[in-house]
């Protein structure tokens, strides 16, 4: 179970800093990260539960009776209260008796709507809602060495799965077919899911850096890239690999190079203090003189945690530093629509001095 004690103290701080009485938490992974309670939302409409932590005192769970049982088996320090007739009909008679008159919510993860009627009925309560963004996510972006651990254990989870299903890839398998048997072996070894759709991509296919697996046939000699992620523990991965099913040529050999150097010098850039502009700048400048610039159209890489995709962003357009204890993906690409496309990507964890690396597996790079 997360330290959620410690985490809530930080957070009402926070509360109380910002002149707010409470703060109603609606992200599922803020949700987690605050609770360590792991039921699943089934889309941002139908939520499995909210948090209400108060400036002061113990934090409350408000959810319906179908996840009381995990409600309870979960979480430790909440006191769980039922809505049987909707969450806004509770907060009406809740916060009144907790003396909430600013109430904060997570305007970049709730409904217009339900937003709407949530000021509608609080408003005759004497409450106002007050809206907030990324006073959790902050608080997730440096990650304890714990959370490292966890993280470091999903990668190499990963790993294996990858490993396994690698040595069984050979001509004739769809796309579609390699994804299904990635994501079987990743639950048969323990995973909760994939961290996101599993990428398979073949050939010209690979030109898509979101590729959505198909019924097309590898053939001998065709490029090959994976692009895969579980969640082990609550904690993501991320790791993309790119091949060929068969003998490489010499084209792709240039190709993969010219990739992998310029991996190497993003990874080389990353440190505390260091700008993400200034990484995604090292990395980009390798492939640009190799001449394939215009063929690298996506961000370096992005923050995993909790979330597969989460701040902060190695991006051109962030002035953003890095600090000592995030995580990060540097996965620089080269597609060309006529040929294919080669990911390669890596998740690190940045340090004061410099990146630590957290993936083993170099399966397609010793060429």
């Amino acid at each position: 179970m997360p330290d959620t004690r410690n985490r809530i103290a930080l957070l009402q701080k926070r509360i109380k800093r910002k002149k707010l009485d409470a703060l109603l938490v609606t992200e599922p992974y803020n949700r987690r990260f605050l609770s360590g309670y792991t039921a699943a939302d089934h889309g941002i409409g139908e939520t499995a539960g909210v948090l209400l932590i108060p400036a002061a005192g113990s934090p409350y769970l408000l959810t319906d009776s179908r996840f009381l049982l995990q409600a309870e088996e979960e979480t430790n320090g909440f006191t769980i209260e039922l809505y049987p007739k909707g969450l806004t009909g509770l907060l009406k008679k809740l916060l009144p008796k907790l003396g909430v008159e600013r109430l904060a919510f997570e305007s970049h993860y709730i409904l217009h709507a339900t937003a709407a009627k949530l000021k509608k009925s609080l408003t005759g309560a004497g409450v106002e809602c007050v809206a907030t963004t990324d006073l959790i996510e902050r608080m997730r972006l440096i990650k304890t060495e714990e959370e490292i651990k966890l993280l470091k254990k999903s990668v190499l989870r990963n790993e294996q799965v990858f490993g396994l299903v690698y040595n069984t890839i050979e001509p004739g398998m769809s796309e579609r077919e390699i994804a299904l048997a990635i994501e079987l072996t990743m639950h048969e070894l323990g995973a909760e899911r994939p961290s996101f759709e599993t990428i398979v991509a073949f050939g010209t296919n690979a030109a898509k850096p979101h590729a959505v697996p198909t019924d097309r046939l590898l053939q001998a000699g065709d490029l090959v890239l994976i692009d895969m992620g579980l969640v082990l523990d609550g904690y993501c991965s991320d790791m993309t690999r790119t091949f060929i099913a068969g003998k490489p040529t010499k084209t792709y050999i240039d190709r993969l190079r010219i990739v992998r150097r310029a991996q190497k010098a993003g990874t080389e850039a990353i440190r505390g203090g260091a700008s993400c502009r200034e990484v995604d700048r090292a990395a980009r400048r390798v492939i640009e003189e190799a001449g394939y610039g215009e063929f690298f159209g996506h961000a370096l890489g992005h923050g995993v945690g909790l979330a597969v995709h989460e701040e902060p962003r190695l991006s051109s357009r962030s002035r953003k530093k890095l600090q000592p204890g995030m995580i990060v993906t540097v996965e620089p690409g080269i597609y060309l629509p006529d040929w294919g496309g080669i990911r390669l990507e890596n998740m690190v964890v940045v340090r004061e001095e410099g990146a630590e690396t957290l993936n083993e597996d170099t399966t397609g790079l010793d060429l």
